[in-house]
């Protein structure tokens, strides 16, 4: 009865010549073309080893033992009489499937396969699937170049595919590892820069507002400014009442300085000189003396000009806090000193926590029938407020109801130009605020046109400001925060004034 070859799927017959058999043996020698013996056929029931990496197959089952790395000799090229002739007695089934046979496989090698006893050639059988075979013309698992077998997918039987699944694994367990380590390591760097941000916050302020870098680096954003805006950020837009004369001074990148003057004496004074050569030029322009300059607090972007205007007009008096470090100072002042220049009368008021020694300036409006005139500097914003640099939520909330007792008339000049920031912040808080949707409409079309969105009064203020707003419930609706039994009404609106500034500093950042 012919048996398939399991190495190239062919079918032998029972007589000894084998597929191992090569076409180049020497005629009556009875030896192959390698000096072989001629093989003799196995025992009827007993295991045929077969050259394609020592295999062995029983009657009606393949079995497919460890082959190491390299072993055997590769598969040769079917002879034409290794096929049985046509019309022989040959139960063929599908090419794919192994078919058995009584008769058995000689192997091409002494002694068989020397990875395998006796004992484990006559074993009981075993099932192995077939596989593609890499051998040209043959089926079942190939060997490649070494004699390596190698299943489907590319991964060797036997020790070798043993250790190549072992290192696999090692591998994947090794980037599970190493993603682990790397989760855990950008934990504990955005814990340290949570920790670490304020600290050198806190180091670049202080070198700021204490030491001549600050200086050097409010040099640097006037130049850049002159040469970006040489017009300025903003079309100064003049606000005259009788006998009194209020002119936006554009200075920087979107600072504000304030020259106010007495039309019937022609005396003025200046408030946040940031920029000297600017004031200047307005002053010039205006035709007028300065008599005084009222400093809000020792930032340089709104003392840096100082100097040099005092050196320009020696009849100059500086005002401000004795608290702040303000540059060229003369006249300290005190909460709610007064000071006159010409007809013109302000009152300081103190309102630290942006600086310690912050202070506001108000305009007495009464002799000219206008409403006071509230010159804020960083206490306060249109829809905004400055940072608590050297202060408390508390302290600042406390300054900032300060400027509302002023009344609801009364003008705010703020010292920057942070109008349609501060509204589309605001507009993420409170969404149904129709008063904030038309302020911010309104200040869109301003800022198109390149225009000052200075003045507001403190009554608009209270309807859109969140800074202003947080005794009003739908504020604290919006920020999930509830006064807690017993707590203090201050002590929990200077919980949700934290907040907003907490949320206003997070939007800045992105």
């Amino acid at each position: 009865m012919p048996a398939p070859c399991t190495s190239h799927g062919h079918l032998l017959r029972a007589a000894p010549p084998g597929c191992g058999r090569r076409r180049t043996g020497r005629a009556g020698t009875g030896r192959t073309g390698r000096g072989q013996p001629p093989p003799t056929a196995p025992p009827r029931g007993g295991s045929a080893p077969c050259t394609r990496g020592g295999r062995y197959r029983r009657r009606g089952a393949l079995s497919l033992p460890p082959v190491a790395p390299g072993a055997g000799p590769r598969c040769p090229r079917p002879s034409p009489r290794d096929f049985p002739p046509a019309g022989s007695d040959v139960t063929q089934g599908p090419p794919s499937s192994p078919m058995t046979s009584a008769g058995g496989h000689p192997s091409r090698r002494r002694g068989g396969n020397p990875l395998l006893s006796e004992g484990d050639a006559s074993a009981g059988p075993s099932v192995a699937p077939p596989a593609p075979s890499r051998c040209r013309g043959g089926g079942g698992a190939g060997r490649g170049r070494g004699g390596r077998v190698t299943p489907v997918g590319g991964m060797a039987a036997g020790p070798g595919g043993a250790a190549a699944a072992a290192a696999a694994a090692g591998a994947r367990g090794l980037g599970a590892a190493c993603l682990r380590l790397l989760r855990r390591a950008r934990r504990a760097a955005a814990a340290l820069m949570a920790f670490a941000a304020p600290l050198l916050f806190r180091l670049g302020y202080s070198l700021y507002a204490r030491t001549r870098l600050g200086y050097l680096f409010y040099q640097r954003q006037v130049k850049k400014a002159r040469e970006r805006y040489p017009h300025g950020h903003s079309v100064p837009q003049p606000y005259c009442f009788p006998g009194v004369k209020i002119l936006p001074i554009p200075v920087l990148s979107n600072n504000y300085s304030y020259l106010v003057i007495d039309t019937g004496s022609s005396q003025a004074a200046v408030i946040d000189p940031s920029d000297p050569l600017a004031v200047q030029a307005a002053i010039e322009e205006e035709g007028v003396m300065l008599e005084a300059i009222f400093c809000t607090h020792k930032h340089w972007d709104h003392s840096g000009g100082n100097e040099a205007l005092c050196q320009k007009h020696s009849s100059c008096r500086v005002y401000g806090s004795a608290l702040d470090a303000i540059p060229r100072l003369t006249n300290p002042l005190t909460d709610r000193e007064k000071v006159t220049v010409g007809c013109l009368t302000f009152e300081a008021l103190a309102t630290p926590g942006h600086t310690v020694g912050h202070m506001v300036y108000v305009l007495d409006g009464g002799p000219f029938g206008s409403p006071p005139c509230l010159f804020s500097g960083d206490l306060l914003f249109l829809a905004g407020c400055g940072r608590p640099f050297e202060g408390s939520p508390e302290t600042m909330l406390a300054s900032l109801d300060v400027a509302v007792s002023l009344g609801e008339d009364t003008l705010l000049w703020p010292g920057h130009e942070y109008a349609l920031e501060c509204l589309t912040f605001a507009s993420l808080l409170e969404l149904d605020n129709s008063a904030l949707e038309q302020k911010l409409q309104w200040a869109v079309q301003q800022r198109q046109e390149k225009r000052s969105t200075c003045p507001s009064t403190l009554g608009e203020e209270q309807t859109y400001n969140p800074f202003l707003r947080t005794h009003r419930p739908e504020l604290q609706e919006a920020l999930g925060l509830w006064q807690a039994g017993g707590e203090d009404p201050d002590a929990f609106r200077a919980r949700v004034l934290k907040e907003v500034r907490r949320r206003k500093d997070l939007y800045q950042a992105t």
